[in-house]
Formats: C-alpha cells, structure tokens, sequence
C-alpha cells in the first residue's frame, strides 16, 4: 500500500475544494489564499482547472484542507534547487544585518582622531 500515510488519499479535488467553500466561502478562501481564481468570479469549475494545472496552488489549499480538519500536516519536501521557504526569509534577514559598504570606500573614514568609531556615543558602539 503505497499510499498509507497520505491523509489526503482517496479524496477527490472537487471534494476537497467544496468542503473548504462550505466551511470558508469564497471570499475568506480568497483572503487566506490569494489566487485570482478564488477572488475574481469564483466558480467550482475554474478553480479547479487552475488547481490541477498548477503546482504551488494546490499545495497550499491541501495545506489549508488539512489544516481545517486537523490531519497530520506533510513534512516540508525538499526542492530539486535545495530551496526552502524558509530560506528566502533567512536570506533577507541576513542581507538587512550586514551594512552597506560601497566600493572602494575607506573603512577609516568612519573612525575619528581617538580611535572610535564616528557617533559612539549616540549609537552606543
């Protein structure tokens, strides 16, 4: 049995999507996942031709399925470019804490005649 620890097996998409507009409606679907088929003329059909062409949609309203009837979330799968959501974040994280420098500029410029950095004592450096 190849399927056995997939809690979405057996459920068809159509199934899936019409209990989420039952239990949401369209517009808190379209607010929690914003895809155009879900804010603009909604329908059952269309929804579902955009889900079965596309990936990442799909994923998330699964997601949100699973979230809304309390079944065991997926574990993250790894991507074939070794890329997580997660690492965007962190990546923009750590571009915000490293400081500007242009190049060829001195780093002394910003050092006055004592040896501290210019500002200390406003900055607390």
């Amino acid at each position: 049995m190849t399927q056995a620890n997939n809690p979405l097996h057996g459920i068809k998409l159509e199934d899936l999507l019409t209990d989420l507009v039952d239990h949401y409606g369209w517009e808190e679907l379209g607010a929690r996942i914003d895809i155009r088929c879900f804010n603009h003329d909604p329908s059952i059909k269309s929804s579902l031709r955009f889900l079965r062409k596309t990936l990442w949609a799909r994923e998330k309203v699964e997601y949100l399925y699973l979230k809304m009837n309390k079944l065991p979330l997926p574990a993250r799968k790894p991507r074939d470019d070794h890329y997580q959501a997660s690492d965007k974040s962190l990546r923009a994280a750590s571009n915000r804490s490293k400081p500007a420098t242009s190049v060829g500029s001195d780093t002394r410029s910003n050092i006055d005649e004592n040896g501290q950095p210019v500002n200390a004592s406003i900055w607390g450096k």
